[in-house]
């Protein structure tokens, strides 16, 4: 048999063509084909990151506020919480983040410092403040002005300064700041049955004791739109040994009571007696301390 010969071809046949042999068989290689190096993705936007920082930004606005303080307590930590969690997110963006907790941090520092100031302020303007001062009493006042000069005091308490233990103002002085006026009117050191004679339910005064009655007057020179009570003014009888007596150590009716729970307004005054059970045999050595307000400057007065 002889070798068959490729078709003849006809009008509608197509040329006939021998395969070409793949690369490898010629000793070539495959060509390659070189992809674009691949593009890092870009970080996303940071949703909660974004939530973190609006809310730290009004919590510092708010936390400068005297009146909005508590608003901004409750958003700043939130921020903080919020903008820390933001950070552990894969593929976020973290600059909000942490830009909610440097503020959520410095915002609550500028709220401390603005509730310390508005405490101070309303602490200072409520209780009283300013500078003590102390004038004698007034001419023609029949109030005493000659001080005990041999009274017995403590060793550390003799001084020449006015107002101490061991140099006190006389009674009739004036002693004032800002806020109050206080004025001791009279001392009586021995006023038992005036103190027993005012109610029968009163308690005799203890061995070795007797009741001293001290007549005061208190005057209100601040500004408080709403007032304030004389209780802030606090007078107390202290002994030669140097211990504090206080008013309502015993509790007795007393005739002419101060009352010190009334308001008082602007230039509103408040007279009476208060009354103390004092060592009868040094009842005249003691002195009172009278402090106007809670942050007057306490300064002491002769009991005759």
């Amino acid at each position: 048999m002889t070798p068959s010969s490729p078709p003849s071809e006809g009008p509608n046949q197509v040329p006939f063509q021998q395969p070409q042999p793949y690369p490898e068989q010629n000793g070539q290689n495959w060509p390659t084909q070189t992809l674009p190096p691949q593009q890092p993705k870009k970080n996303q936007s940071n949703i909660l990151g974004l939530i973190a920082l609006i809310t730290a930004v009004i919590g510092f606005i708010f936390a400068c506020i005297p009146g909005a303080l508590i608003i901004g307590w409750i958003l700043l930590p939130v921020a903080f919480i919020l903008g820390l969690v933001s950070l552990f997110l894969q593929g976020k963006s973290k600059w909000m983040g942490i830009t909610a907790l440097i503020l959520s941090i410095v915002g609550t520092v500028v709220g401390a410092v603005v509730f310390l100031v508005v405490v101070s302020t309303a602490f200072d303007e409520s209780f009283g403040g300013g500078d003590t001062t102390v004038a004698g009493p007034s001419e023609g006042s029949d109030a005493g002005s000659e001080q005990n000069a041999d009274k017995e005091v403590a060793p550390d308490e003799g001084s020449s300064e006015d107002g101490t233990r061991g140099n006190p103002y006389p009674i009739g002085s004036t002693i004032e700041n800002d806020e109050w006026r206080v004025v001791v009117n009279s001392v009586t050191p021995d006023a038992t049955d005036a103190v027993l004679s005012e109610n029968e339910l009163n308690d005799p005064a203890a061995d070795g004791s007797q009741y001293m009655l001290v007549n005061y007057s208190t005057t209100y020179l601040g500004d408080n739109a709403d007032g304030e009570i004389p209780a802030f003014v606090t007078v107390e009888y202290v002994t030669a040994d140097g211990t504090t007596v206080n008013s309502f150590d015993n509790v007795v009716v007393v005739p002419d009571a101060i009352d010190t729970l009334s308001t008082l307004y602007t230039d509103g005054t408040a007279t009476g007696n208060a009354a103390f059970e004092v060592p009868t045999d040094t009842a005249d050595q003691g002195v009172l301390a009278i402090t106007p307000g809670i942050l007057g400057d306490k300064a002491f007065v002769a009991v005759k």
